[in-house]
C-alpha cells in the first residue's frame, strides 16, 4: 500500500474539516481531478490506482494517531470523537477512463465532511503509481545531490540567520519513501531553520511541527454557503476566526485575486490575522502590496507573517528574503521542488472543488492557468461580482 495511515495528508485538511464539522456539517460537494502536464497517459495504470484507493478506503484512525491529533492545541475533543468513527467512503469516488485518449477521470461527490480527506492521498497515489511505472530505476543519487545543494545554499549564506522553511510537498511527491528521506535530511541539515512539514504523519514520526491553515476549497465552498456571493470571502474569514479564536491565523489571499482580497481584508482582519499566504501571481509585487496595505491600515508589517508557497524554490526564497527581510516575518513553504526533484519532470496534478450544494464554485487566480471551473457562465458572474480581470 502507498497510503498506510490517514495521517499521511496535509494539516490544513484537518483544520478545514473541523470547521466543516462545526459550521457546515450538511454541505455536499463535488471535486474533479485535472492533470495540467500535457502528454501524460495514466490509463494503463487505472487498475493500480483503483486498487490503492480501495485500500485507502479501508483505513481507520488508530488510538495513537488520534492521541497525537488531540494533542494539537487547536483540535477539539468532539472532532476527535468524530474521527474515531471516520473512514473515506469508497462509493463517493469514481475513477474512470477520460474522454481524452490515454487520460483518466477522477471525481468525488458526497458530504464535504466525509470526502474532504480524499484529495491529498489520491494525488499522492497517482504520482507514485505513475513514477514507479515510468521511472523503473529512479535516480536517487541525483535527487540527493540536488537536495544537498539546496541545503548548502542556506547553510553557507551568512545573510540567512532568520531563514525559515517548511516542507509542503505531499500531493506531488515522487514517492512516500523519498518524501520521508527529504524530511529527515532537511531536519538534520537545517536544524532550527526547518520549521516543520505540512504532512501530519511525518511531523509525528520526526518530532517536528505540522503546519497549515486553510486551502482554496474552504473559501470556494463559502461562495455557496455564505449569505451572498460578494460577502463570501468576508464570511469565510469571520467563520474561521470564530472557530479558532486567533489560532491558525494565516489568511489565503488568492481565491479571488489580490485586489479583491485587499478590499475585504480591512483593518479588522489586518489586526486579527497573523499574516497571509501567497500562492499565485508575482510574489514580489504581492509582498510589496500587502505591506503597503498593512501600512495604510495602521498595522506594523514587521509583526506580520508573509508565507510564500507558490512553486517555490530555494533560490527564489533567498531572493524574497533579500527583498523583505526586516520588513516582516517571513516563512517559505516549498513543495514539489523538495519532494519531486530527481531530474524527472514532476506532474502538475490537482483535485479541486467544482461544486458545493449543487452550485458551481471557482477560484479566480492571479495565475490564470490555475483557474478551474466547470461552468464558464458562473466564472463570468464571479468575475463581475469581484471585478476581477482575466483573459
Amino acid at each position: 500500500m502507498i497510503i498506510t495511515s490517514l495521517l499521511d495528508t496535509d494539516l490544513y485538511k484537518f483544520s478545514m474539516m473541523q470547521v466543516v464539522l462545526h459550521h457546515f456539517p450538511s454541505a455536499q460537494v463535488d471535486y474533479r481531478y485535472k492533470c495540467r502536464t500535457p502528454g501524460i497517459f495514466l490509463k494503463p495504470y487505472i487498475n493500480e490506482i483503483r486498487e490503492e484507493i480501495h485500500q485507502l478506503c479501508k483505513l481507520r484512525f488508530t488510538n495513537e494517531e488520534l492521541k497525537y491529533l488531540g494533542g494539537l492545541r487547536f483540535i477539539k475533543s468532539d472532532f476527535i470523537d468524530f474521527l474515531r468513527l471516520f473512514y473515506l467512503p469508497e462509493h463517493c469516488i469514481k475513477i474512470e477512463e477520460s474522454e481524452i485518449p490515454g487520460e483518466i477521470s477522477i471525481k468525488v461527490s458526497g458530504p464535504w465532511l466525509h470526502t474532504i480527506l480524499f484529495e491529498i492521498p489520491v494525488l499522492a497515489i497517482v504520482n507514485e503509481i505513475y513514477f514507479r511505472n515510468t521511472q523503473l530505476q529512479p535516480n536517487f543519487k541525483e535527487g540527493r545531490k540536488r537536495l544537498n545543494d539546496k541545503m548548502k545554499l542556506v547553510i553557507n549564506n551568512p545573510n540567512l540567520s532568520n531563514f525559515k522553511v517548511a516542507e509542503y510537498g505531499t500531493r506531488r511527491r515522487f514517492s512516500k519513501s523519498w518524501h520521508k528521506e527529504v524530511v529527515c535530511t532537511i531536519k538534520k541539515e537545517l536544524g532550527k531553520k526547518f520549521v516543520g512539514t505540512s504532512n501530519v504523519l511525518l511531523a509525528k514520526e520526526n518530532n517536528v511541527l505540522t503546519l497549515g491553515t486553510m486551502g482554496h476549497e474552504y473559501l470556494q465552498a463559502c461562495q455557496a454557503l455564505g449569505p451572498r456571493l460578494r460577502d463570501s470571502q468576508v464570511f469565510a474569514l469571520e467563520t474561521w476566526a470564530k472557530e479558532y479564536r486567533g489560532d491558525l491565523g494565516i489568511a489565503l489571499s488568492d481565491v479571488y485575486g489580490l485586489d479583491a482580497f485587499l478590499r475585504d481584508f480591512d483593518m479588522y482582519f489586518c489586526k486579527l490575522f497573523d499574516g497571509a499566504r501567497h500562492d499565485s501571481g508575482d510574489p514580489f509585487i504581492w509582498g510589496e502590496r500587502l505591506l503597503d496595505h498593512y501600512r495604510k491600515n495602521r498595522v506594523d508589517g514587521r509583526n506580520k507573517i508573509l508565507v510564500f508557497s507558490d512553486s517555490l524554490t530555494f533560490p527564489k526564497a533567498i531572493e524574497l528574503t533579500n527583498r523583505f527581510s526586516g520588513r516582516c516575518k517571513l516563512s517559505f513553504a516549498i513543495g514539489t521542488n523538495l519532494t519531486n526533484d530527481l531530474g524527472h519532470e514532476p506532474l502538475q496534478i490537482v483535485m479541486k472543488m467544482v461544486k458545493c450544494n449543487g452550485q458551481p464554485v471557482a477560484k479566480l487566480s492571479d495565475t490564470p492557468e490555475k483557474t478551474m471551473c466547470d461552468d464558464f457562465a458562473y466564472l463570468n458572474y464571479l468575475n463581475q461580482v469581484f471585478r476581477f480581470k482575466f483573459n
